[in-house]
């Protein structure tokens, strides 16, 4: 009898350890974070809406370089080891194609809609952001000014995040569809815009804007002007020659242009409109406020 109550007895106890062990792994498991690494700010703002507080994000790029041409040095082994790797598609961030990542990891969020890709022709080489010079060419990359395909960029992480973890699959969905809403309202306003703005040719001092002229019925007509730096001659007398070409009253801006350069445009009758593509880390507000900004911007200009 003795021996069967002692039987008992240990078995409680092991059943007492096994589920404490079980539910220390199971908080382990929920304290546990994914590191994501993401390739520019507007993926690294979609991570960290959906992921909440089940990612740790990895971002080393310094917000005064461009995204799409920064190169990671003492970053690399971060990247490498990573949990998730979110990349734009479109060519960007050209370095991927020199290093060793593990494929397991890369999420090319923008994959599904590979056929939307915008070709371009090769561009004149420049420099701007910090990155040095170079030349634009293979693909427009600037995909989530779609804002449909921010959409669909937005749920290429969330299915990586639920791959990844699986039990916060709940908590992601109900990010992610707050976000969507959110995108997709931006998709409404753009679209309800382009109806009211003027059927000419709108300029840009960058060429950034092409997913922007495709999704809301835009002829963009681009420039390689910097929004700190003002046109040479050579510029100025190639802009008079597309604008006599293509009447235009506004110009989109990256960043705010000099005086000096607001006001010769001004002299020819185009408005300088500030809308940042939002591919760095913004000073202040974050990736939709920016979104909202840059319509309504353009909605002042019509009223």
């Amino acid at each position: 009898m003795k021996k069967i109550l002692l039987i008992i007895i240990l078995t409680m106890v092991n059943m007492a350890c096994d589920s404490t062990k079980s539910s220390n792994q199971e908080e382990e498991k929920a304290a546990k974070k994914l590191k994501v690494f993401a390739v520019n700010y507007p993926l690294f703002y979609f991570a960290e809406r959906i992921g909440g507080p089940h990612v740790e994000l990895i971002y080393p790029i310094p917000n005064d370089v461009d995204p799409a041409y920064w190169v990671p040095r003492e970053d690399l082994d971060k990247i490498q080891n990573a949990d998730l790797i979110l990349t734009n598609g479109a060519n960007y961030a050209k370095w991927m194609e020199k290093v060793s990542l593990p494929a397991s990891k890369v999420i090319n969020t923008s994959e599904a809609f590979a056929e939307q890709y915008i070709k371009l022709a090769e561009g004149t080489t420049h420099s701007h952001g910090g990155a040095g010079e170079h030349v634009h060419y293979g693909f427009a990359f600037t995909t989530w000014l779609d804002f449909k395909i921010a959409t669909g960029q937005a749920k290429a992480v969330l299915n990586a995040l639920i791959l990844k973890m699986p039990h916060a699959k709940e908590t992601f969905i109900g990010n992610f569809e707050k976000l969507k809403s959110e995108l997709l309202a931006l998709d409404a306003k753009m679209t309800a815009l382009s109806t009211k703005l003027p059927k000419k040719a709108i300029f840009a001092s960058h060429p950034v804007y092409q997913y922007l002229g495709e999704a809301y019925g835009l002829t963009i007509i681009s420039e390689h002007w910097e929004p700190g730096e003002e046109p040479t001659t050579v510029q100025w007398s190639e802009f008079k020659h597309n604008l006599d070409h293509n009447p235009a009253n506004i110009m989109l801006w990256e960043g705010t242009p000099t005086d000096e350069t607001r006001s010769k445009l001004q002299s020819f009758g185009v408005n300088s409109i500030l809308f940042s593509p939002s591919a760095n880390t913004p000073a202040t507000g974050d990736f939709m406020s920016i979104m909202n900004q840059n319509i309504t911007s353009l909605n002042s200009y019509l009223e």
